[in-house]
Formats: C-alpha cells, structure tokens, sequence
C-alpha cells in the first residue's frame, strides 16, 4: 500500500467516516460541526503523504473543541420569592432636602492662642479626635508643681502611717528603764534617811534633800514611760487623717490643673465630617468662639413640606420610599421619623422628616447633605397593586426591571427567565410597590438576579417573601 492510502486509511478509520475506501477522498467527512475545516486541509495536503499527519490531528482537535458546544448549558441557580397583591396606598410625590442628624459648631472651653490646627474641611474625624490644640506651656509648669507637691504630702502620709522607727522605740525604752533604776534608788535613799531621821541620825535638810530627789527621779520615769509608750502607739489619728486630707485636696488640685489642660484640646463631639473652618494657627481664641463645624452622616433626614391634606394622613414610622438622581443605581427606604405640626404660613405646608441609613463608598457618604430628594409619601388612596422584596429590583442606571420566571410544565424548580421593566411606587417594609402587570403568586428573582439576562434557563428555590412593617 502506498504512503498517501495508507494516510489516507488512518484518515478514514479516526476522523469519523466509518469507511475504509479511498477513490472519494471529499465523501470522507460528509458532514459534522468539523466538515468544512478537515475538507478544506485533505483538498490543500493532496497529493502529499506528509500532508495526512496533518489532517488527522485536526480531525481530532476539532472534535475535542466542538465536544463542549454540543453539551446543554447548565441552568443558573437563583432564589425566588412569590409577586404579594394587596391593598395599599398610592404614593404622593414630594422634594426634599438632604439634613444631618447633627450638626455642632465646635468652640473653644478656655481662652489661648492656637498652636495646631489638625484638620480641614471635608475631613472625616471620629469622635474625641482633636480638631485644634491651644499652647498649654504655662499650665505644664503648674501642673508640675502641684504634682511634686501631691509628692510631699504623700510622703507625710506614709510617715505617719508608718509611725516611729524601731531605733526610737528601743531609745525610749532604755530611757524608760534608765528612769525607773534612778527611781529605784532614789526611793531606797529618802527611806534610809527616814530611818536615820526618826533616830536622830540624819537633819532635816537631810530628809528633805532626798525627799526631793526621791519625787523628781518618780516624775522623770513617768516623763520616760509616756514617751515610750508615744513611740510605741505612733502617731494619732487625727494626725493620720490630717494628712489624708492634704494628700486628697493636693490631688484635686492636680486635677483641676490637668482637666484645663485637656480644654486646651479641642475634640471631636462625634463621628461626622468637618464641613467649616473657623480658626487658623497662631489666632488668639476667646472663651467659646467657635473652633471648626462638625456633621454626622451616619445617617440622614430628608427634610420635605408637605401639602395639609398628605400631613395629616401620614403616621411616623411609616416606610417611604425616596429616589436621589446622584444615585440612581440604589433604592433607598426611610421612615417618617418627625411631623412637625406647624405649617409655614406662606406656603401652608408642613415640615415632614424622613431618616434615611447612609453608608460610606471609599470613605465618602452616599447621600451628603443638601442633596436633592424625592419622596414618595404613602398618603393616597387605597389599591390593590402588587409588592415585591426590594432585592428583586434589577437596577440598571435610571431603569428598574424584575426577573419573573415563567415555570416549565414538566419540572417545577425549573424556569425561563422574563425581564420586565417596573416603576417604583410606595415603600412598605421591605417590599416596594411596582407599576407593572404582575399578579400575586408570580415568582420573581430575590437573589442571583444581578446576573440573569432575558431568556436564560434556571433552577431555583423558593423562599418566603418579607412581612409589612406598616400598617396598611
């Protein structure tokens, strides 16, 4: 057999044709996903028996890469949750304005010169973080002095306390002793002369002398025996509690000193942002002028005036729904936290807060303050209009879509994905109004959603959709 056959027979035998003949060589691959690729490779090598070594591994490559086409895709797992249709009230929409929960003009506790001015407007800062720092040299020499003070006093303490020195304690007693052996003998001196006395033996001057001694040795013991007897019990109490005294008034003193010093440091009162600068280095400040102004964003009010005929219908605590056009990629949810029952006189409308939760992106806040808000209050007429969980919301730039899943007949885990575009409505808990022709039951897309695209096959579980918070 000549080498081009015998190419052309391995050719033959592994590339599919299931057939030894040769005299066709076209009819080898009749059809397949690789038909065009290996026909055109035999019509370029003919002729060439190094050529079928070439034909053959790109018969075999090509049924490797078109292997993975043939297979079905495998559908995407997601969470769904059923469409809720009831009653609720429509939407009223109103603008706001964007609040801080707080808002604090920083001052000055003490009068000084600043030394650091440590932040700058824009500036997030925790709270206790120093905003500027006053000169406190004058007050660190004072407070220097008091504490070597308080170092005294409680030395003094400590010596009393601790009471006389052992040497001392044994001083007096030998003292003690010493008194009571000239006693001693003094005593046996005024009785010999009392002896000799009454026998003629001894004067008067006699008698007397050692009558004298006799009482001045007696009181000297009693003067050893009571110093003793001091240096045996130590100091008083009162002497104790004296010292205590000084030591705790010296103490305080070395507070108040240090508790002026920390005024000499202007602090953060919370988190937030400084928004305003009022000082600069070197300024001289005067007790409470103002330092720097601070706002918190952790959260937010959106300040809104509302017509009387919607104030009067609304209830705090109520979910409502509110759109930024800076962030029109998010849903934001609030609730009516203050109603301000008195009405601007100009505009008969009354001011209603609505507090949001903000959260920060790359250390900068979402919603900043005098951001433009639109509310939609849920003050209108009752209807029945489908709910779903805010997670269903496909959120692509200004366009809300959900994903419904049209079920199969023969699988009921399995579906086809549908995409819808929606308009938001009223906020109640966790579910969001819709404008779209949805019926209670259907099953949207909770969870995997962000992915899914219309058409898409999928497999997934059902979970129960979220309870009202508001009181429809």
């Amino acid at each position: 057999m000549s080498a081009s056959r015998t190419a052309g027979w391995y050719a033959s035998t592994h590339c599919g044709s299931g057939s030894r003949r040769t005299a066709h060589p076209r009819k080898q691959i009749p059809y397949g996903p690789g038909a065009n690729v290996i026909n055109k490779l035999r019509r370029r090598f003919r002729g060439r028996p190094s050529g079928w070594v070439f034909v053959l591994v790109a018969c075999v490559c090509t049924r490797s890469l078109v292997a993975p086409v043939a297979a079905q895709e495998k559908p995407a797992s997601i969470v769904v949750t059923k469409v809720i249709q009831r009653e609720v009230q429509t939407g009223h929409r109103v603008v706001g304005t964007v609040k801080p929960i707080r808002t604090s003009t920083v001052g000055s506790a003490v009068d000084g010169r600043v030394a650091d001015f440590l932040v700058e407007e824009g500036d997030a800062v925790k709270l206790g973080q120093p905003l500027a720092q006053l000169r406190t040299g004058t007050l660190e020499i004072e407070l220097a002095a008091a504490q070597a003070e308080l170092g005294v006093y409680k030395q003094e303490l400590t010596e009393k306390k601790n009471g006389s020195r052992p040497e001392e304690i044994v001083a007096a007693k030998a003292r003690m002793l010493a008194a009571a052996a000239v006693k001693s003998n003094t005593a046996a001196k005024f009785a010999r002369a009392v002896t000799l006395f009454k026998k003629n033996a001894a004067s008067d001057s006699d008698l007397s002398d050692a009558r004298e001694q006799s009482e001045s040795a007696n009181q000297l013991y009693l003067v050893a025996e009571a110093q003793w007897k001091l240096a045996t019990a130590g100091p008083r109490d009162e002497q104790v509690a004296r010292a205590l005294a000084q030591v705790a008034l010296q103490r305080e003193r070395v507070r108040l000193i240090e508790d002026r010093i920390e005024k000499y440091t202007v602090l953060a009162p919370f988190d937030g942002f400084v928004t305003r600068e009022d000082t600069e280095v070197g300024e001289w400040i005067k007790r409470g002028d103002p330092i720097a102004e601070v706002i918190a964003l952790s959260s937010v009010d959106v300040r809104a005036n509302v017509p009387a005929e919607h104030a009067v219908r609304l209830q705090r605590g109520r979910s409502v729904r509110v759109e930024f056009s800076e962030q029109a990629g998010e849903v934001f949810t609030g609730i009516v936290s203050r109603i301000v029952p008195t009405a601007n006189t100009g505009s008969r409308t009354f001011p209603v807060n609505i507090r949001l939760e903000n959260r920060l992106v790359d250390g900068r806040p979402m919603l900043m303050a005098g951001m433009l808000a639109r509310a939609v209050l849920p003050t209108g007429a009752r209807t029945k209009l489908p709910l779903v969980p805010k997670d269903a919301l496909v959120l692509q730039g200004a366009a809300r879509f959900v994903c419904v899943i049209d079920v199969d007949r023969e699988a009921s885990n399995r579906g086809t994905i549908r995409m819808i575009p929606v308009k938001l409505g009223v906020a109640d808990g966790g579910l969001v109004q819709i404008g779209a022709e949805l019926r209670g039951g259907e099953l949207v897309a909770v969870l995997g959603n962000e992915r899914l695209k219309d058409g898409q096959r999928v497999e997934f579980t059902l979970q129960r959709p979220p309870a009202s918070k508001g009181a429809q």
